[in-house]
């Protein structure tokens, strides 16, 4: 495995396989009470130019029931957020902490973080990849679904954002199928779809019942995602036709299981009737950050 976690693409299958196994022993020691400080004495910095819930606190937790500490760092209160350069700031925590996890825009900004870190960094978010978020996806396949591999999972959405791109390279690196439906102009990017159809079975369409049609899983994401926001009307008028709703899902298989990263809105992407129906993981999804990310950090830490 590499230093860094920057895409899912930087582990293995095998890598990826081991740390959903050690995941699910985390978080089955967390539900029996069993300590388990295998960071004990370590510090991770987490940098956050982007607002969060789920990512600030599952790292958090994470650390503190791995026996380290976590220190919390807006941008706003760094002196990066003043002007100070990415190269100089990556050498100062350095020196610091034993590992630092950002959740920022551009994806070049934490490329070139860890290209100057000499400790791990780990993507908590940019614009184009969310791995951390897939880690946890897919371990919550696997505990619904029993396994991965041929499994058909289908995106219904954004083609070209974060979620997107890294469920595609999640699912092929997986052995999963991949369904995108996406209105025209919101395709996935040309460069990932390329790389994901020469490892794996990708599928395309404008029409969302052909690419839900006997999916196992059915995943969605906001339509406006953040720093889109000026973008809002237009959006909900392309992406009309593409909520997941009861009629939608009737067209995936008749176990399939519901995702969706959160934060959602009810009524625009999924209907209240899937996301809080008896086919939804959302809240086992949600909670799965927490221990996937323990599995990345006792791994790279």
């Amino acid at each position: 495995m590499t230093q860094h976690l920057l895409k899912i693409t930087d582990v293995t299958k095998d890598e990826l396989m081991d740390l959903l196994d050690d995941a699910k022993i985390m978080k089955q020691q967390v539900k029996e009470g069993v300590p388990h400080p295998h960071l004990a004495g370590k510090t991770l910095g987490m940098i956050f130019e982007k607002a969060s819930t789920r990512t600030r606190v599952s790292f958090e937790v994470g650390m503190t029931q791995l026996g380290g500490h976590a220190i919390f760092l807006s941008s706003k209160d760094m002196q990066l957020g003043r002007g100070e350069s990415v190269h100089d700031t990556a050498k100062v925590l350095s020196r610091y902490v034993d590992g630092v996890m950002i959740r920022t825009f551009g994806h070049d900004m934490v490329e070139s973080f860890a290209a100057h870190s000499d400790v791990p960094v780990i993507n908590g978010l940019t614009d184009e990849h969310h791995p951390t978020q897939v880690l946890a996806d897919l371990m919550t396949i696997q505990e619904h679904k029993g396994t991965l591999e041929g499994l058909t999972m289908a995106f219904i959405g954004d083609g070209n954002n974060n979620m997107t791109h890294s469920l595609i390279q999640g699912a092929v690196l997986s052995g999963m199928n991949m369904h995108v439906a996406s209105p025209e102009g919101y395709e996935p990017d040309a460069g990932v779809w390329k790389e994901a159809e020469a490892s794996g079975t990708v599928f395309f369409s404008h029409d969302p019942s052909e690419a839900v049609k006997e999916a196992d899983v059915v995943v969605t994401d906001v339509w406006t995602s953040m720093g889109s926001e000026s973008e809002t009307e237009g959006r909900l008028k392309a992406f009309e036709g593409y909520q997941v709703n009861e009629a939608l899902m009737s067209s995936a298989a008749a176990d399939a299981l519901f995702l969706h990263c959160l934060p959602a809105h009810r009524g625009e992407e999924v209907s209240a009737g899937v996301i809080d129906g008896p086919q939804s993981a959302v809240f086992d999804e949600a909670e799965n950050r927490l221990h996937a990310q323990k599995a990345l950090l006792k791994k790279l830490l």
